[in-house]
């Protein structure tokens, strides 16, 4: 079964940075549960969504992914001061990243600089600006249930629990 819209995807994937061969993988799914996403509803980034159109469950491919496509370029002035209580007493360093629960849900931010009572915050996703290399397997490719179709993700195991 070909990969489509509507079509729930299973795959492994391994990403690292483009042109830097120093690079080690930045993240990767081996170590646990294939990633689950709904075809053709934007749960991955574009770049990535387009290139497992049209392949099938067994298929491994390598593909590259620039910044556009993938999380965006970096924009300079997406700094914020956030009361260090929002941080439930982490300990908190300058490079830190990790994900802050804002009013439009989770965010991944990089810390910049910790004071006494605030925190300086990068709001840039930490891969933004970055062409990134995705090495990829597809485990299994079905049907969508309608559920999942209404609501836009995967449910169950690898995908959203309601």
């Amino acid at each position: 079964m070909k990969i489509e819209k509507d079509r729930v995807v299973l795959f492994h994937y391994i990403v690292s940075e483009v042109g830097n061969d120093d690079a080690a993988e930045m993240e990767s799914s081996r170590d646990r549960d294939p990633m689950a996403i709904l075809a053709g509803h934007g749960n991955v980034i574009p770049g990535l969504e387009k290139a497992i159109e049209g392949r099938e469950a067994g298929e491994r491919f390598e593909v590259d992914v620039v910044a556009a496509d993938a999380y965006g370029e970096r924009r300079e002035g997406l700094g914020q001061r956030v009361p260090k209580k929002h941080f439930s007493g982490q300990k908190l360093e300058p490079g830190m990243q990790l994900l802050l629960n804002t009013n439009f849900g989770p965010r991944a931010v990089t810390i910049e600089k910790v004071g006494m009572s605030v925190v300086d915050v990068d709001l840039n996703h930490p891969m933004a600006g970055r062409d990134l290399h995705f090495d990829v397997e597809i485990i299994e490719v079905r049907e969508a249930s309608l559920e999942e179709i209404e609501h836009g993700h995967v449910h169950g195991a690898g995908g959203h629990q309601h």
